[in-house]
This record gives structure tokens, sequence and C-alpha cells, in this order.
């Protein structure tokens, strides 16, 4: 369950967005499985199509660095790369910035256009899970149908891997319902109003998992 600061961002969900809280039970699931992944050193691996495909940068963009709390690096580090080299060191300890780790699997050109083309267009994603993926890890699959090929076949292999997949989709939901531990489907069908719906969700999100882990920040924050 969630404790009373990660409850404030919920109900500050759903006071915005009033429809989703016939999901609110699955958003809260979503989050505390990724929540435990991250606790465990383990990351989040993003995809999807289209607006989805900005969607999964812009989520990866925001675990990565800051959201809206500060996330500097432990003292101890910061001594490391002063230790390293005094000058670059030092103007590193103080820019850089903490991270929960999430690879978008859309960003990588190169290798998605050669497995595209010299392969499989639909394995696309699942060939990226096998590779970067392990046990422990989340699938974070985003199909506003529910039934793009290349989630559904990313999803099929990450649970032969031991990683856990979480949905978020529309409607019913599709075959990514079925195939996933947590399915978030949005209360709407078309899909723009699917995509207009998800971006709070994930926002919301990525703010809980910055209160959880970097809400001490300021006293060195936590390793992750």
């Amino acid at each position: 369950m969630l404790d009373e600061k990660l409850n404030r961002h919920m109900e500050d969900l759903i006071k915005r967005y009033h429809r989703l809280g016939t999901v609110r039970k699955e958003i809260e699931q979503a989050y505390l499985m990724m929540e435990t992944c991250y606790r465990n050193q383990g990351k989040l691996l993003i995809a999807g199509n289209g607006g989805s495909a900005a969607d999964s940068e812009h989520m990866a963009g925001e675990l990565m660095k800051r959201f809206r709390l500060g996330r500097p690096v432990s003292r101890e580090f910061a001594e490391k790369l002063i230790s390293v080299d005094a000058v670059r060191g030092a103007v590193l300890a103080e820019h850089l910035e903490q991270s929960l780790m999430a690879i978008p699997l859309v960003a990588h050109e190169a290798l998605t256009t050669a497995y595209m083309n010299d392969v499989d267009e639909s394995g696309v994603f699942a060939q990226q899970l096998f590779g970067y993926g392990t046990a422990g890890d989340v699938f974070l699959g985003i199909s506003t149908s529910g039934n793009s090929k290349n989630i559904l076949h990313a999803a099929v292999v990450a649970h032969a891997c031991g990683i856990k997949v979480i949905g978020l989709t529309g409607g019913s939901g599709g075959e990514l319902k079925r195939l996933s531990d947590v399915a978030v489907c949005v209360p709407e069908k078309e899909t723009y109003l699917i995509q207009e719906l998800h971006l709070p969700i994930y926002h919301c999100w990525c703010m809980m998992l910055e209160e959880r882990f970097f809400a001490r920040a300021d006293d060195g924050g936590k390793q992750v």
C-alpha cells in the first residue's frame, strides 16, 4: 500500500483527472511493482509506437534525472570524482544527478532498424528485452490499442526472462491486458484521448518514485 506522502500524489492525480478513478488500483499496483524493481537494483525498460514511443522517451527522461526534487550524488562519490580530477571532479560532483535506470527501447535507431530490416519487424522490442533485460526488471509496454504486435512479442519474452510486465493501454486493454502482470486500461477508446490520460499517469509514477528514493536528496540522497 502507498504511504501518506505517496498517496497525496495519487489523490491529486484523481482530483485532476476524475476518470482515472476507475483504474486507481491498477495505477498503484504498477507503481509498487516499479518501486520493488528499483529497490532490488533493477531497471525499467519502456517501449511503444508513435506517440507512445515519445512517451517512452519522455518517461525515461524524467527518471534518469531530476523531475521535481534535487538528486545530488553521495558525498562519498563526490570525493571519488574529485580524487580522480580535482577540477573536473568538482564540477561533476556539483552537477551529476542520481538516476533511476530507465531504458527507452525506441531510442536505438541503428540496432532497431538493422533488426527490423534483417530479421523481423515485430520482434524489435523483444530482441532488445532479451539483450538488455534481467530477471527482476520491469517492462512497461505502452499501446493504446493493446494489440501492437511488437509490444506483445516483447511481453512474451519478458515473462520468459523473469521480467514483470506493466501494460499501459486503453479501452478493453486488448491482448496486452492478458499478457500483463498489471494492466492500466484508461477509460477511453480513441487514440489521442487515451494518450492524453497516459501522460499524467506516468508523471504521477515518476513523482512517486522520486519521492520514495530521493526525498532526502539534500542529505546526500539514496544511491540506487
